[in-house]
């Protein structure tokens, strides 16, 4: 083991967690297995990864609940579309981190550098698809199903709009910024540090574009009869059984966000090849 684990590291981890759990919980922003999800996700990214990867998974966490509050009381009738609502569960938490988290534990065997910027480019994706999703849905203008172009309603999966793309770009760009501080600090190298925020820029941004494409096309959407409403629940929140129209019924909301930041990953790791010419130099 090239790098290992630090004690206090976990320790470290395991109380901010903790932390930030509890006043989570005490907003209603995550369910009771949302707190098990955020100590794991938060003891093995921080403890194993360092401060620089804990604090990607803060800033992640901590910004889009913030955004998911923010006019909330406007966002509401959207909530029986959605899978899920505002307070994050264990599902929620390892479809988002659960790339990080894997990433921090291969950094024990070395690469550091490398998959510090796959860490950044997932955890951007996650966000610029958080950060689209609770502004884009207040935008003014009607969404557009990304695959045709067609009009949609409001909350409809696949469903994009210019606030929306802009806001994601933000998300992405936030994610960046600390990804960068926290490359610059680490191996004091502009150039490693200027890689690592446009590797999470576009890698984010990437990753949010594919979940809105799996979205449109391959994530399974149902529509409860009950209610004439289409819904990304198996069950709809009136109880009744909803009966699949498209996509895979396999496909649900949460492995859609994990595949998300899994091609942020891909996209940073790559960027962070062409940029510094050869692996050698990303996993000094």
């Amino acid at each position: 083991m090239e790098n290992p684990p630090s004690w206090p590291n976990l320790i470290g981890g395991l109380v901010l967690s903790a932390a930030i759990a509890g006043v989570a919980y005490r907003r209603e922003s995550l369910s009771p297995s949302g707190v098990v999800g955020a100590l794991l996700s938060g003891t093995v990214m921080f403890g194993l990864g360092g401060w620089t990867w804990g604090l990607l998974l803060i800033g992640f966490f901590v910004s889009s609940s913030l955004l998911s509050l923010y006019r909330a009381g406007e966002k509401a009738g959207l909530a029986e579309k959605f899978a899920k609502g505002h307070r994050r569960d264990l599902g929620q938490a390892l479809a988002n981190a659960g790339v990080g988290m894997g990433l921090a534990v291969a950094s024990l065997f070395g690469h550091r550098t490398l998959l510090y910027g796959m860490c950044a480019g997932a955890m951007a994706a996650v966000n610029a698809d958080t950060w689209a999703t609770e502004v884009g849905v207040l935008s003014h203008r009607p969404p557009r199903l990304i695959t045709t172009g067609r009009r949609v309603e409001v909350g409809t999966s696949g469903g994009v709009t210019g606030l929306g793309l802009l806001v994601g770009l933000a998300g992405a760009a936030f994610i960046g910024l600390l990804a960068a501080t926290g490359a610059w600090l680490e191996v004091r190298s502009v150039p490693t540090a200027l890689c690592t925020f446009t590797g999470s820029l576009i890698g984010g941004s990437a990753g949010s574009l594919f979940d809105s494409l799996l979205g449109a096309t391959w994530q399974g959407i149902y529509w409860c009869p009950r209610c004439e409403k289409e819904t990304e629940r198996p069950v709809h929140r009136c109880g009744t059984v909803a009966r699949p129209v498209r996509g895979f019924t396999w496909l649900g909301n949460d492995l859609v966000n994990f595949l998300s930041s899994v091609v942020g990953a891909l996209v940073a790791a790559g960027i962070g090849w062409l940029w510094l010419g050869d692996l050698g130099k990303i996993c000094r």
